[in-house]
């Protein structure tokens, strides 16, 4: 089922891969022969964004690797990383777009684009948009991280490719400023994905979760059949799947068996419910650990 999920989302990886390799050659090609600053930015972070694809496919095909000596819970953190190592490329091309807009603004060196310009960037804009709701629905039905970055990246790359041609068309009446201020959009965008990109990527690394969701799953087990209360309620993310740890609290005279199905309960519930299928249960006595001390 996990290697199911993962050979989904390689194939959401190798859609966009394909997809900015083709677009990255048409708009360099012509943002350079067309003389658009903002189409060039453009095809510039399309290229960067085909290395950052490559890291997260690398990143998802890792994370495939069954569990070793060393990496007892498996390997599905690479994927999280990948998309750590994506934001530092997005970030790093962002810096450079913005560097180059700001010079050509202050230069005053320009030139009017052509018109083939505009249109290819329209025509970026609407591919972008396609591969990023195709990667959206597929990194909500797998629960991937790395596939909803890259449908973010995806998203961006469309909006930055209608910010360019805004731009391209502005210079058609006589605002020849507003190409180079296209460009540096695309980068200031581009550093806002990466960003958002490293805030996730980090928080999960780190052992963050989500709270509202821990705070349905404290509820799902706190209405499972004979649970009278529960405590030190853990969760974090390993890849795409949760590892979930809690104490239950139950009735003091009922046997071991009894409390094992329980938590037997409890994980079925869980699994059908949240989709998790990695859960260590503590069983303590409800009255004990209510009583007070003398």
């Amino acid at each position: 089922m996990q290697n199911n999920k993962i050979n989904s989302a390689e194939k959401g990886a190798y859609i966009s891969i394909a997809a900015y390799i083709f677009l990255a050659a048409l708009k360099l090609t012509i943002g350079h022969y067309g003389n658009s600053r903002g189409l060039w930015a453009d095809g510039l972070n399309n290229s960067t964004d085909i290395i950052a694809s490559i890291a997260i496919l690398v990143g998802l095909k890792i994370s495939k690797r069954p569990p070793d000596d060393d990496h007892l819970y498996g390997h599905m953190r690479a994927e999280t990383v990948a998309s750590l190592l994506a934001a530092f490329i997005m970030i790093s091309v962002g810096i450079q777009v913005i560097y180059s807009a700001i010079q050509s603004f202050i230069s005053g060196t320009r030139e009017s684009p052509d018109m083939l310009t505009a249109y290819t960037a329209l025509f970026s804009a609407l591919v972008m948009f396609g591969v990023y709701y195709y990667n959206v629905r597929l990194s909500k039905r797998i629960n991937s991280a790395s596939i909803h970055a890259v449908a973010q990246d995806n998203k961006s790359d469309a909006l930055v490719s209608m910010g360019a041609f805004v731009g391209i068309l502005g210079t058609k009446f006589g605002l020849d400023w507003l190409d180079s201020v296209a460009a540096l959009a695309v980068g200031l965008i581009i550093c806002r994905t990466a960003w958002e990109i490293f805030r996730d990527a980090s928080h999960t690394l780190t052992d963050g979760f989500d709270e509202t969701l821990l705070q349905e799953i404290s509820e799902t087990i706190a209405h499972a059949n004979r649970v009278k209360d529960t405590s030190d309620l853990k969760a974090r993310m390993h890849g795409n799947e949760v590892f979930l740890e809690a104490t239950i609290h139950v009735d003091p005279l009922l046997t071991v068996i009894e409390g094992h199905d329980i938590t037997e309960e409890i994980e079925q519930i869980l699994e059908e419910k949240h989709e998790i299928k990695h859960t260590t249960l503590h069983v303590e006595p409800y009255l004990t650990s209510k009583r007070q001390p003398d």
